[in-house]
């Protein structure tokens, strides 16, 4: 009997096949549909005689959770629908694990969020060691990175099962974990090779467990059952519980509900039976559901990610190609860790440098990192070996001979740069790509050193590479389509996230994160206590201070960057606009403060205690009349960056919101919960950013005005979003 997303069979050991298979739809859905079957299934078995129950997928997945575009359409007006819907849902599940027969999952893919929620609610959890194409299978519950809570159960039964503690990575940040570990866990009852053995062990475990005298439960729906780490009653708990939501806060700074509404669920499930418990998720849930921060967040990390993901700025019509030997330029830092996230997918990669030492210090990077991965257990020798092997440091550009593609990763220097670039592309074929890693540096400039400017492109990764998502694609005005294809694809292949800008000055990230830092360092040079605006970050939604992240980067390549800037700029005929931030710089750079490298910048570095802000400011900057107003910091953090942001898209630097919004989140700490910076103009709305802009360029100056692109669209009730 088929119910839409359910199919009912039964097989000859008297046993119910429940087959999760949504009509015309690649993976499972949560969704009204699948509600509608379930509870129908729950109806029929009501009225059947049988021996137990199998859950298993006709999908290459398990189930894949919720449909976000109910969930997203779902406003405060219509919440009782998605409120009702959830509550049926969790009726027809704890029906069938409470009808006392023996119920199985069978997990053959992906079990991620509603999927893992419904394998939850078998008594016994048959896992495949590995999904279709011998990837890993990734379980768990990850709607706290959208904004959201589990909702179908998830919180309760995680709580319920693991404990509140345990709990806590798995429900507060979204871990996901392999079957391996849900085996360890106990989260996972077994693991297989196959999906006969899969099915052969749930045909088992149903046989040992059904019969007259059977009465199979959850441990938790069990007389006496006692919840791993005990109930927040009880004094170990309740000690710990005041310092959670500190923890959370510490984190999110107040800007991310999901956490603490997830907390809340964890605290207040605990302390009533479990159908209660289970009313007390659904409100929470629809309430995230409706919040501004879900909505920016599935709007970005879903909508737009997936997009991106799907080559929305990839040119059509040109077939895929897999990078298979790489060339790297430059083995400091960067060029290292381009190399390490290179040959860890498969690639063949010729690290070079002035000298073989140099080369082999890069190479070393790459040790480091596998070295500590065997010890841990999470690398085996073998294929640490084969990754090192992977990496061949030289001083010998012949070496380059039969890339792919070649990145150059050298520093900030035009000249060195045209160097390198004549020097690799001797040795090219010509379909071969050469790609510049600079930060700042136009790429149609820097093409102007090759012979094939058709096959240059600019790569800008972001520091450390091995842990930072983005890469900026930026396309110079030679660029061909070829070339952006391959560089799209390149970066994809090694796991990243690319985003395509055209050129600019400082490309889109740097040119509108140096407005971050500067508009940082313009306060404390007006007198605001930089404790006050380093705090103001935090309070945003920001990983790190302005003040802080300039550290990091050096005031001597800020003022190098200046420098180059002014040469250019002179040499294009281009009068160059002084910024309020250089005087603070220059002033720290004549105290010898020149950041983190330098062991003095904004902050004192001791080398046996944390990094803390420098004394000295209160005497050189600060004034102990200037009156603090923290929100006007907040404003102007937000505010420069959203519109240079702006200016970027009128100067057709940018062309997509979905490259803006995830490029500002994933490459530049843009807060979160914003769903990036033209998704923060979006909500606040275009009348009102004007409004308070208008403000800011009347206070602090002509940086802050509004570009005319802003306003044309506020007049024609315009948003940013992409066609």
């Amino acid at each position: 009997m088929t119910t839409n997303s359910v199919i009912y069979e039964k097989d000859q050991h008297n046993i119910v096949h429940l087959i999760l298979d949504k009509p015309n739809a690649g993976a499972n859905l949560m969704d009204n549909e699948f509600t509608d079957s379930l509870s129908n299934a729950v109806e029929k078995l009501s009225q059947d005689d049988y021996a137990g129950v199998i859950f298993r997928s006709a999908k290459s997945t398990f189930f894949a959770g919720g449909n976000l575009d109910d969930l997203y359409s779902t406003q405060k007006e219509n919440a009782d629908v998605l409120y009702d819907m959830v509550n049926r849902l969790k009726l027809a599940m704890r029906a069938i694990e409470t009808q006392g027969k023996p119920v199985v999952a069978c997990i053959n893919g992906a079990a991620l969020g509603g999927g893992w929620e419904l394998a939850l609610s078998a008594h016994y959890r048959v896992a495949l060691n590995k999904g279709p194409l011998g990837k890993d299978i990734q379980l768990g519950l990850p709607e706290v990175t959208l904004g959201l809570l589990p909702g179908g159960g998830g919180v309760i039964r995680m709580t319920r099962l693991l404990g509140m503690q345990a709990a806590m990575p798995y429900l507060l940040e979204g871990k996901q974990f392999k079957p391996e570990k849900g085996l360890e866990l106990g989260l996972i009852n077994e693991v297989v090779d196959s999906p006969a053995a899969m099915l052969e062990s749930a045909v088992n475990w149903i046989k040992a467990n059904s019969g007259t005298d059977c009465n199979v439960q959850q441990s938790y729906d069990m007389k006496g059952y006692k919840v791993p780490g005990g109930l927040p009653s009880q004094p170990a708990l309740a000690k710990m519980l005041p310092i959670a939501p500190t923890m959370i806060r510490a984190k999110t700074k107040g800007t991310l509900p999901a956490p603490e509404s997830i907390l809340a669920v964890m605290v207040e499930g605990l302390q009533v039976d479990i159908d209660t418990a289970m009313r007390i998720e659904s409100r929470y849930f629809v309430e995230l559901v409706c919040s501004q921060v879900a909505k920016n967040m599935i709007g970005t990390f879903w909508y737009q990610m997936n997009e991106i993901k799907a080559g929305a700025a990839r040119p059509d019509n040109i077939p895929r190609k897999k990078v298979t030997k790489l060339g790297i330029l430059g083995a400091g830092m960067m060029g290292a860790g381009i190399a390490y996230s290179s040959a860890l997918k498969g690639i063949e990669v010729v690290l070079k440098d002035v000298s073989l030492e140099g080369a082999e210090k890069g190479k070393a990077y790459s040790e480091n990192i596998v070295n500590k991965k065997v010890k841990q257990g999470r690398l085996s020798q073998d294929k640490a070996d084969k990754l090192l092997n992977s990496i061949l440091p030289t001083d010998n550009a012949q070496q380059l001979a039969g890339c792919d593609l070649v990145i150059e990763a050298v520093f900030e220097n035009r000249e060195l740069k045209a160097k390198v670039t004549q020097e690799a592309e001797a040795q090219l074929s010509t379909q071969a790509v050469f790609a510049s890693n600079t930060s700042t540096l136009p790429i149609t400039g820097l093409a102007e050193a090759s012979k094939r400017a058709e096959n240059f492109i600019g790569l800008h990764f972001f520091s450390p590479v091995d842990k930072m998502p983005l890469v900026e694609i930026i396309c110079g005005e030679k660029t061909s389509d070829e070339t952006l294809a391959l560089a799209y694809d390149y970066v994809q292949q090694i796991g990243k996230t690319p985003i395509v800008v055209n050129d600019s000055r400082g490309f889109y990230t740097s040119r509108v994160f140096g407005t971050f830092a500067n508009e940082g360092i313009a306060m404390l040079g007006e007198g605001i206590p930089a404790a006050a605006i380093e705090n103001a970050a935090f309070l945003s939604g920001f990983p790190v201070g302005p003040l802080a992240v300039t550290d990091e980067v050096s005031l001597t390549l800020v003022e190098k960057i200046r420098k180059q800037t002014m040469l250019d700029m002179e040499a294009e005929g281009k009068n160059f606009i002084h910024h309020p931030a250089e005087k603070t710089v220059d002033k720290m750079l004549a105290m010898e403060r020149a950041g983190k490298l330098a062991g003095a910048g904004f902050y004192d570095y001791p080398q046996d205690a944390k990094k803390h802000l420098w004394p000295g400011l209160k005497d050189t900057f600060e004034q102990a009349d200037k009156a603090i107003d923290l929100q006007e910091i907040k404003d102007r953090l937000l505010y420069i960056q959203a519109i240079e942001t702006v200016r970027c898209f009128e100067e057709n630097v940018l062309t997509s919101v979905r490259d803006a919004n995830i490029g500002s989140i994933m490459g530049i700490g843009f807060p979160v919960w914003t769903g990036g910076i033209l998704q923060f103009i979006n909500q606040t709305g275009l009348d009102a950013f004007i409004e308070r802009a208008e403000t800011l360029f009347e206070t602090c100056g002509e940086r802050f005005r509004v570009p005319n692109l802003l306003k044309d669209m506020a007049k024609d009730n315009l948003v940013f979003e992409d066609k």
